[in-house]
């Protein structure tokens, strides 16, 4: 372990810079947290709502149908999004039904 030396002036600088860091984070926390926390959806919530697959959600997601953000390996939809791809998919569902097959 390694022993740092500073002055209490400086300490005191950084201290004050962290603490109005905080404040101003905690500020816009406050503001903007509750936003859009309740409206982003996972893989398991779109493949349930949409009734397919997650290999065709991933299929939908390659081919850019469907907008998506991905955060620390997770991938997560805004319900808009997933609205507008709606008819896409029920058109998908009417063809592969009248051939015989499932998506």
């Amino acid at each position: 372990m390694e022993i740092v030396n500073i002055e209490a002036q400086t300490f005191e600088a950084m201290l004050s810079t962290v603490e109005n860091f905080t404040k101003r984070m905690e500020h816009l926390c406050h503001q903007y947290g509750n936003r859009d926390s309740i409206g982003w959806m996972d893989n398991q919530e779109v493949c349930f709502l949409l009734s397919i697959s997650p290999r065709t959600l991933q299929t939908l997601r390659d081919n850019g149908v469907l907008a998506y953000t991905q955060i620390s390996h997770k991938t997560y939809y805004k319900p808009e999004d997933v609205q507008k791809i709606l008819p896409v998919v029920e058109e998908k569902w009417k063809q592969a039904k009248y051939k015989g097959k499932q998506i």
